[in-house]
């Protein structure tokens, strides 16, 4: 292989990395901070993983296809090829679940921080919207680790 395909392979895969390793650490964090029921620790810990989101997801999400596509055509796949069809198809899922989830964040952010600001307990807004951005990340975690599973197996899938 040539330098230029192993650069490429190499900014793939970090980006594949970020996008896991970032998503399962948000996941985590946002969890246990929920799980205090803490206004100002689900403040501070929502506003970080606004930061997160915006600087490491967006960008992978942004480098991904561009690697991808690029790295595809240095190594001569179709991108008709079924595992990369597959793939793609997964990756507008994950994005369809990860939109809403970047606003929710962002607004269960602002309400436990009105709580905090108010020495109040997080709103019930606060505990439905955690609910449903917790049950958007199942899917869309799926997806991921199958987009993984199939960049690295690379199995002949026929459409």
């Amino acid at each position: 292989m040539n330098l230029w395909v192993d650069l490429l392979r190499w900014a793939h895969i970090i980006g594949a990395t970020v996008l896991f390793g970032t998503g399962a650490g948000i996941a985590f964090f946002m969890l246990m901070a929920q799980r205090t029921g803490r206004a100002e620790l689900v403040a501070h810990v929502a506003g970080t993983v606004v930061i997160a989101d915006t600087i490491f997801t967006a960008t992978a999400v942004i480098v991904q296809p561009i690697t991808g596509v690029l790295l595809a055509q240095a190594v001569g796949w179709p991108l008709s090829e079924g595992w990369i069809v597959l793939s793609l198809l997964l990756y507008v899922v994950t994005g369809l679940f990860w939109l809403p989830v970047v606003w929710i964040q962002i607004r269960i952010r602002n309400l436990a921080r009105q709580a905090a600001s108010e020495n109040a307990p997080l709103p019930p807004e606060e505990k439905c919207l955690f609910r449903i951005w917790f049950l958007c990340g199942f899917p869309a975690f799926a997806a991921v680790l199958a987009i993984l599973w199939l960049m690295v197996t690379r199995p002949e899938i026929g459409f």
